[in-house]
């Protein structure tokens, strides 16, 4: 099995998901993250004083899944989230030892 993780932009995420629904991913966990990378952040003006932004809002998608969807995962967040401007994100691959659901005892891929 393999987690998944991806920075994207906010604006991205109905799309992801609903994409993501699309080659069978069946739940997703989201997080609402501030960080960057090689942007740096930006500069902004506010009643008329520059001010930096150095962390910029981005949402974390995570996903386990088993390793046969990893390559349709991986393209699909990929080919959603992209919009060809800097900042656009990252995606993470690892692996998971295990799983359990704690509502059944259910474990490893049965669980998922």
């Amino acid at each position: 099995m393999k987690r998944i993780e991806a920075i994207i932009k906010p604006f991205k995420l109905d799309e992801v998901k609903e994409a993501l629904g699309g080659v069978g991913v069946q739940g997703i966990t989201v997080s609402e993250v501030k960080g960057f990378g090689r942007q740096r952040g930006h500069t902004e003006l506010y009643r008329g004083a520059e001010y930096v932004v150095d962390f910029l809002p981005k949402v974390k998608v995570e996903i386990i899944i088993s390793d046969s969807q990893v390559e349709s995962v991986v393209e699909t967040i990929a080919s959603t989230a992209k919009t060809g401007r800097i900042g656009d994100g990252k995606i993470f691959v690892s692996d998971v030892n295990e799983v359990i659901r704690i509502r059944t005892g259910e474990r490893g891929e049965e669980a998922l």
